[in-house]
């Protein structure tokens, strides 16, 4: 079980940084940032894969060509356009910590599958959680009050942010409970066909959106505008490699290793590093709240992956 918490934490150090590319691009829309992480994150795993293309194409079977699809879908370009969106109208620290309500969700949503443990046994770890969110929440609003944010851009943005939380919680469930019903592809393999399958749909939405953006990919408008199309691959060639190629097959590993109640948990490692590249970013030191905020969710992590070894140690072999 520990190789898999320890999967997870690095994955997690890995998506954490998928919320600061929209701050680090914010002349570019939330459905091109989607396009252009999840075509290179195709091409990427194209060119891993290519030496065994045949032989793993010849393996798919039909039901996991509708798994492919509905995870590239949800849990990959539907998600970051929602959450790039959350970045760009509420800010870094409200999106990623509205999305680190995913432990609570995805706890209660699996909770009837093999190996989770009971609801009363993770009680105070979700409501340490839930304090933290709500710390979150409180100081996200003050600041509204204060002036220093609009209320109804702030709220649409969380809004984003909850279709992002609704997304990854399918996403996380339907994927873990897929691969251990499905063991004839690895990890790595199953992460470079969910790759090549997200590329592709993003390639047909990039193809169909081609005419609005042809007008600044090279012109000198869309320089002086700061679309500057060679950040823009650079950087979204680096999140495909570490967020999705790397992130995603450490999480396919911690997937299976781990009971689907503590996988919920250990989601919030995105969330916290998030926070910490938002920081970072900001060149700004987290207020009371946030501090309050950080240190719950790092204490219900924790909390709940001390249960989760417990019952471990004590099921009958």
């Amino acid at each position: 079980m520990w190789t898999g918490v320890l999967c997870a934490l690095l994955a997690g150090a890995m998506w954490g940084m998928v919320f600061i590319v929209p701050e680090l691009l914010p002349a570019f829309t939330p459905v091109e940032l989607a396009v252009g992480r999840y075509t290179a994150y195709g091409a990427i795993a194209f060119g891993l894969m290519l030496p065994r293309l045949r032989p793993l194409l010849r393996r798919l079977e039909r039901s996991d060509y509708g798994a492919l699809v509905r995870h590239a879908l949800s849990g990959n370009i539907v998600y970051y356009v929602l959450l790039a969106l959350g970045v760009k109208l509420a800010g870094v620290a409200p999106t990623s910590l509205i999305i680190g309500m995913l432990p609570i969700a995805i706890t209660l949503m699996g909770r009837k599958d093999h190996g989770a443990v009971a609801l009363r046994s993770l009680a105070l770890p979700l409501l340490v959680v839930g304090a933290g969110i709500a710390c979150i929440n409180v100081d996200m609003f003050r600041q509204a009050q204060a002036g220093h944010t609009e209320l109804t851009r702030t709220a649409l943005g969380l809004l984003c942010a909850a279709g992002a939380l609704a997304c990854w919680s399918w996403y996380a469930i339907d994927n873990a409970r897929y691969l251990k019903r499905n063991p004839h592809f690895s990890s790595a393999e199953w992460s470079a066909l969910y790759g090549l399958s997200s590329g592709l749909i993003a390639l047909v939405i990039g193809l169909a959106c081609l005419g609005v953006w042809h007008a600044d990919i090279t012109g000198a408008a869309g320089a002086a505008s700061g679309r500057n199309w060679t950040v823009f691959w650079i950087t979204n060639a680096l999140l495909a490699l570490g967020a999705s190629v790397i992130g995603n097959h450490l999480w396919n590993i911690a997937s299976r290793q781990v009971p689907v109640t503590l996988s919920g948990q250990l989601i919030l490692f995105e969330t916290l590093f998030a926070l910490l590249y938002g920081f970072i970013y900001a060149h700004r030191f987290p207020r009371p709240l946030e501090i309050a905020a950080i240190a719950l969710l790092t204490a219900g992590v924790m909390w709940s992956v001390r249960v989760h070894a417990l019952d471990e140690a004590v099921a009958p072999a």
